[in-house]
């Protein structure tokens, strides 16, 4: 059976956006790209909110187009675009980037079918909307987060006092010579 795994950047204090969502306050250099490159290897499907959708939707395959990318960000644009994408979203009318499937209702239901498919992990890239919905679901059977050497002080919040108590086990911890620290965590179910 597939996990849905949560990826996910935060700041120390537990902002995985600024302000206005900008994640310029992220400390990514070659060891945290090796790290999520490590990540990519265990994805059978991407899994996001409209918002996220929306943004990579729309840069993703700009990158496909333009020859003076880097090579990295080629195979990674190239990979993004051929793998399986859910999406979920009340409001979205389709999901037309190639490969995607819409998912408007029937939450649990419909991420417990995508569970029981053969595959790799389903992963949440960020989405901290969607990640909050289903913590508050009981849908996330693992936590990889990169938490990364800054207090923002205010920030799109990847937990809040909505979400019920969870015990987790620690999987594995690392500590990138950035500061960064990558932290894996099983939920207890």
């Amino acid at each position: 059976m597939r996990k849905l795994v949560l990826f996910a950047h935060m700041s120390l204090d537990g902002f995985a956006g600024d302000v206005n969502g900008g994640l310029n306050f992220l400390t990514y250099d070659g060891e945290l790209q090796n790290y999520a490159a490590e990540l990519v290897k265990t994805v059978g499907a991407p899994v996001y909110g409209k918002t996220t959708y929306q943004l990579m939707a729309g840069y993703w395959p700009t990158v496909l187009n333009n020859p003076g990318e880097d090579k990295h960000s080629l195979e990674h644009a190239q990979w993004v675009q051929d793998i399986p994408k859910v999406v979920f979203s009340t409001t979205l009318d389709s999901a037309d980037w190639n490969n995607t499937t819409l998912i408007k209702d029937n939450v649990v239901e419909e991420v417990n079918k995508l569970k029981q498919q053969p595959g790799k992990d389903l992963v949440i890239f960020g989405s901290p909307g969607l990640a909050k919905s289903f913590m508050k679901l009981g849908l996330i059977d693992e936590y990889k987060l990169t938490v990364h050497p800054i207090i923002l002080g205010n920030g799109i919040s990847l937990f809040d006092t909505s979400i019920n108590t969870s015990k987790l086990k620690l999987l594995d911890a690392k500590t990138l010579n950035s500061g960064v620290i990558t932290a894996h965590y099983a939920t207890n179910k």
